[in-house]
């Protein structure tokens, strides 16, 4: 048989939605076999070569035009999608953040330090934040606060923590400093940079709370001998909890641990979880290996620590941005939701806690640690005492706070 490319199809008679492959040549059905006149029969056929050269090459040609348009244009839709995407409520109310916030609590006179790409201060969300402090150890223009992400990755971490506009943060009424110590592409870059941000952190800030949502893989970039790991071990000996992203390296099999620095002893590091309640595959394991001791990681200092929700979480992000929200993905963001539960602890039992020195030394940050993990969930984790991948369970904070008060003997 001969190939034309002339052909048409023509629906039948008996069956309209029935159609024969013609050769456009041909008379087709006469009107009358439709109950119509011969030039309506006509105009009944699909002019089907016209329309292949219009959609070769062009269409195809069209969409890869269309699907580039809409990677330039995505950050600008992003958060017009909030009506068909997950709401972030879930990931406040699922780990009782929103219950300690119903008794009153957010966070006031506690004070939290986030090194990150900085903070975009005039987003409508943060209207009624006063930054406690902001430095620049990008380029060393303090005066000048922004935030330097490609991806507004430090606006979206502090919208987590302390939004209150379109949606609540975790812990809106803390006293918030910012580090700006993180590059454009949000990485690490020189760790020297976060080394001395988080000592800012710890001595001109005087923080209660550094968090840390970086990290770098185990022998690459922040070593174990590092000046970040100096520093993050400073801020815990001087009573400074220190959380941190456990890292999204779950499918790596090269990477055998948490990321630098939450795989230190004292830091809290977190794990990611999703909206139904299991953890994220992408999350980083944890290793049985203290790379520092050399000798096996015990409860409650196994890594990760805890997860907390870090899918898909709806946040502020650049005023370039109409609407200046977005959704983000990963371990920054659980961090970021344990940072603010562990803030509205602090400031419900943090005097307690001091004791009658008034300071918070390494047996009560230790008594935090254990009541994070006896209070976890441990649904996602299959009831087991700990997950290499999910820690001792996902993020309760009331549960949290409940047990901190057993172990101090405070009467609810």
């Amino acid at each position: 048989m001969s190939r034309k490319d002339n052909l048409e199809l023509l629906p039948e008679p008996e069956e309209p939605r029935m159609l024969t492959t013609i050769d456009s040549d041909a008379p087709g059905y006469p009107g009358d076999a439709y109950g119509i006149s011969d030039e309506e029969a006509r105009e009944l056929r699909w002019p089907a070569s016209p329309l292949k050269e219009i959609l070769w090459p062009w269409g195809a040609i069209t969409f890869a035009l269309g699907a580039a348009f809409m990677l330039l244009v995505w950050p600008h839709i992003n958060g017009y999608l909030s009506p068909v995407l997950p709401e972030t409520e879930w990931a406040y109310e699922s780990t009782g953040i929103r219950a300690l916030q119903d008794s009153g609590l957010d966070g006031s006179g506690v004070h939290i330090c986030m090194v990150d790409t900085g903070i975009d201060i005039a987003h409508p969300d943060f209207s009624n934040l006063t930054l406690a402090g902001f430095r620049d150890f990008y380029k060393g223009e303090h005066n000048l606060v922004r935030d330097v992400g490609e991806d507004s990755h430090g606006t979206m971490m502090a919208g987590l923590l302390v939004a209150n506009g379109k949606f609540y943060g975790a812990a809106p009424g803390v006293d918030l400093s910012v580090a700006l110590a993180l590059g454009p592409s949000g990485t690490s870059g020189q760790e020297d940079r976060v080394a001395q941000a988080i000592r800012w952190c710890r001595i001109t800030q005087k923080a209660d709370i550094v968090s840390l949502s970086l990290g770098s893989d185990p022998g690459d970039g922040m070593g174990i001998q590092s000046e970040t790991v100096l520093a993050v071990q400073e801020a815990l000996d001087a009573g400074i909890f220190v959380v941190a992203a456990a890292g999204n390296t779950g499918y790596d099999t090269s990477i055998s641990d948490v990321s630098v620095p939450a795989n230190l002893r004292g830091v809290i590091a977190v794990g990611a979880s999703t909206y139904g309640g299991s953890v994220w595959s992408n999350s980083a394991n944890g290793s049985l290996l203290d790379p520092y001791s050399q000798e096996n990681r015990s409860y409650p200092n196994q890594k990760p620590e805890v997860s907390a929700p870090g899918i898909l979480l709806f946040s502020t992000t650049s005023t370039q941005i109409e609407p200046p929200y977005a959704y983000s993905t990963g371990t920054s963001d659980s961090t970021v939701l344990v940072s603010g539960a562990l803030a509205l602890i602090l400031e419900l039992h943090g005097t307690a806690l001091a004791g009658d020195d008034g300071v918070i030394d390494s047996e009560e940050m230790e008594i935090v640690k254990r009541t994070l993990a006896s209070s976890c969930s441990k649904t996602a984790i299959s009831g087991s005492p700990h997950d290499e991948k999910g820690g001792y369970g996902i993020l309760d904070a009331a549960q949290w706070a409940s047990d901190i008060a057993f172990e101090l003997n405070i009467a609810d």
